[in-house]
């Protein structure tokens, strides 16, 4: 498995100055925030960011994240899926592989609306793998759909699409309807990409996004998921996903160097976590 840090983890920090301060730590692969490197395109080009990457020795594996793309409809689902093109050829430029994508069901979903969703996931796969991008479908533990791993490995079946996975982030894993033993459905296939966390002193049901910390600093049993996924043969990204308004407030490079420490005690016994994407597990 290849560690990997989000930018969602300096969300106040410039574009830029993160990925500088993520090298400088000695991170060498990141998933990128789209809205991030939206802001940082007004007003700088794609040379930039390719660039800066180049620089850094960095590699973008992934990006987070798209929504909207299941279930809106009308002129909602027009601007969606426009942006979402859109954000795919930035992402064929940039080479970068695997989108996250969020589940956007209505509060009260219908059966229509699982129809449409397995529908508009074929479409999306498609579309996505025409500019060499695949999906990652992250579950998300408030939705009254795929709230679960297991339901949202099922939608995924359902469609038959190749190009398309589950995104397992732990936080939501943990916190939401999952159990342990859904993890048995998941395939070198079938999962696209992890994200990690951890969270401590916090009742799951009342979890929320600002509540992540620092994996190894909290209660989530993450090591008997990591030895599960080795044995499947997961050979992708373990992508750092902290999205703590308190952790933000850290300057990046005090912020990338604790993460990486942090990462470390997760692969006691294997390469570094600077380790390059090409190098495999």
């Amino acid at each position: 498995m290849i560690p990997c840090i989000s930018q969602a983890c300096t969300l106040s920090t410039p574009f830029e100055e993160d990925l500088e301060s993520f090298a400088r730590a000695g991170w060498s692969v990141v998933e990128i925030w789209l809205t991030k490197l939206e802001t940082y395109l007004e007003t700088h080009s794609l040379d930039e960011v390719r660039s800066i990457l180049a620089e850094n020795g960095l590699t973008a594996a992934g990006a987070s994240w798209q929504g909207g793309l299941l279930t809106s409809v009308g002129e909602a689902r027009r601007t969606h899926w426009d942006h979402f093109q859109k954000r795919l050829g930035i992402l064929q430029d940039l080479k970068i592989g695997t989108l996250i994508v969020a589940v956007d069901f209505p509060s009260t979903p219908t059966s229509a609306d699982l129809g449409q969703a397995a529908t508009s996931l074929v479409e999306a796969s498609d579309l996505a793998a025409r500019f060499g991008v695949k999906l990652a479908l992250e579950f998300q533990k408030s939705a009254r759909f795929c709230a679960s791993l297991d339901t949202t490995l099922a939608l995924i079946a359902q469609t038959e699409a190749t190009n398309v996975g589950v995104c397992l982030d732990l936080f939501h894993f943990y916190t939401g309807p999952s159990k342990f033993e859904d993890l048995a459905y998941l395939s070198p296939e079938n999962l696209a990409w992890v994200q990690v966390c951890d969270l401590s002193g916090v009742p799951r049901e009342l979890a929320g996004d600002s509540d992540r910390i620092l994996p190894g600093d909290g209660d989530f049993a993450i090591t008997p998921i990591l030895d599960h996924l080795k044995a499947i043969g997961y050979q992708g990204c373990l992508s750092l996903e902290v999205l703590n308004p308190m952790l933000w407030a850290v300057p990046a490079g005090a912020f990338a160097d604790a993460a990486i420490r942090s990462m470390g005690r997760l692969f006691p016994a294997e390469t570094p976590p600077s380790s390059n994407l090409q190098d495999g597990s």
